[in-house]
């Protein structure tokens, strides 16, 4: 699969893309996903955000960081949460220069090969989020009510919202630096798949423009999942919140 080498039409310089990726036990595929990921371009770099987890990956990517100095980590004193674990990893690589930042989890659930076709539609858009039920729904060995439970979350939060995205709670996006920058990650407190709804409603808030890649989703390869009812519950409560702020701004006349 052809790499969309990015650069700068004025002066032909390379731009920085970082991809951020929490991680809590995953100890058995931070090390095939790093060369996986890696291997997509050679100025392609990684920040891993571990939440010191029991199983030893924050180890095992030590000795990563230590061998390849386009990997970086960010150890963190406990479970933190999926949202601020993002937050913190966005600043820091902000900070390092950071022009593209991606997220995708650390499972393989988000194919490596596609991060290519994130990095070409950015060059358009602000935000390019890599949607499962964007042709149909693309889900391979998920439960049904999980399936369910997914698709009609990005229904849901279209309706409350007025968000125009077919896959509203996906992890697996691209942003612009500048997108980053003009969103107040201050003011992004929620979690779990609420975080990717709230990221991705504070983007139509400032007018970004906002596309969808088709991607094909497969689940975990090893480890267990982290969904959990409060997750789920969160993200309900979520949309109703941003809904009842923006209008009460609106209101306000700010």
């Amino acid at each position: 699969m052809p790499f969309y080498v990015l650069q700068v039409a004025s002066h032909g310089d390379i731009l920085k893309a970082f991809v951020v990726i929490p991680t809590y036990n995953e100890k058995d595929n931070v090390r095939s996903l790093t060369t996986a990921v890696l291997s997509q371009h050679p100025d392609l770099q990684i920040f891993f955000v571990d939440d010191n987890s029991p199983d030893g990956t924050g180890l095992i990517i030590d000795d990563i960081v230590a061998g390849n100095d386009r990997v970086h980590v960010l150890h963190r004193t406990g479970k933190l949460g999926l949202g601020s674990a993002y937050r913190e990893g966005f600043k820091a690589v902000l900070e390092m220069g950071a022009d593209y930042i991606l997220e995708m989890d650390a499972d393989f659930s988000h194919d490596p090969e596609t991060l290519p076709f994130f990095l070409s539609a950015i060059e358009e858009n602000d935000l390019v989020i890599g949607s499962r039920y964007l042709n149909g729904v693309s889900v391979v060995n998920w439960p049904i009510r999980r399936l369910i439970l997914s698709y009609f979350a990005s229904a849901y939060t279209r309706w409350v919202t007025g968000l125009q995205v077919r896959d509203c709670t996906s992890g697996f996006k691209c942003f612009r630096r500048s997108t980053i920058e003009a969103i107040d990650l201050t003011r992004v407190t929620s979690d779990g798949y609420s975080f990717q709804i709230e990221m991705n409603y504070r983007c139509m808030e400032k007018g970004f423009r906002i596309s969808e890649i088709p991607i094909i989703f497969i689940d975990r390869h090893a480890g267990s999942s982290k969904m959990s009812s409060t997750i789920v519950r969160e993200a309900v409560l979520m949309v109703w919140k941003l809904r009842m702020n923006s209008i009460i701004l609106r209101f306000l006349g700010k």
